[in-house]
């Protein structure tokens, strides 16, 4: 199974923030974007893992959100990794960056300890909108910059449960289903 941890938004901003960036992705038809369905923050890739040990991911995530509260968070400006001269990930920034941050650490230490590699690459809260396909040509990645700049609206929302998420591969892409969603909720909360 190929795993991952996730933060996932209400149905409602997904749809609005798809909507949203209807102008960016028909500004670019070499980016793989992703459906409004599938929009998640990724806190923790686990990759390919037995199905045996789902249990003791779910009873991990339980011990990690024990010890942290909701967050609210909302979205930001839209970016590109590594930058927009040459871009391979279009994403959408988020506030809450520090308590997600913390979030993500906690999760990453604590599956340490069951053996995943702990990540080596700072964590960045974004929310992935695509894919870059094939290398843009340099007007390409002007023209995407270009209508990035226009902005989105700002949606709010708060992020209540972290989810085991399972990802599988088909003809139309990644699809992704929720194994485990457990609520966040230091003590005293």
């Amino acid at each position: 199974m190929r795993l991952f941890v996730a933060a996932n938004l209400p149905e409602t901003v997904r749809n609005q923030l798809h909507a949203d960036t209807a102008a960016l992705r028909a500004a670019a038809d070499r980016v793989k974007w992703v459906a409004a369905a599938s929009l998640h923050l990724t806190l923790k890739f686990l990759g390919h893992q037995d199905e045996g040990r789902v249990g003791d991911f779910e009873r991990a995530l339980a011990t990690v959100a024990a010890r942290h509260s909701p967050i609210d968070v909302q979205t930001l400006d839209v970016g590109a990794f590594p930058n927009f001269r040459r871009p391979r990930v279009v994403w959408v920034g988020m506030t809450g960056v520090d308590a997600l941050s913390a979030l993500a650490l906690d999760i990453d230490r604590t599956f340490g300890g069951l053996g995943i590699p702990i990540e080596s690459r700072p964590f960045r809260a974004h929310l992935t909108l695509g894919r870059v396909k094939d290398e843009m040509t340099p007007a390409d990645a002007r023209a995407l910059e270009d209508r990035s700049k226009s902005g989105v609206p700002a949606r709010g929302f708060s992020i209540e449960t972290i989810d085991l998420m399972q990802s599988e591969l088909g003809p139309g892409g990644s699809r992704y289903s929720v194994l485990a969603a457990v609520p966040l909720h230091a003590r005293g909360t």
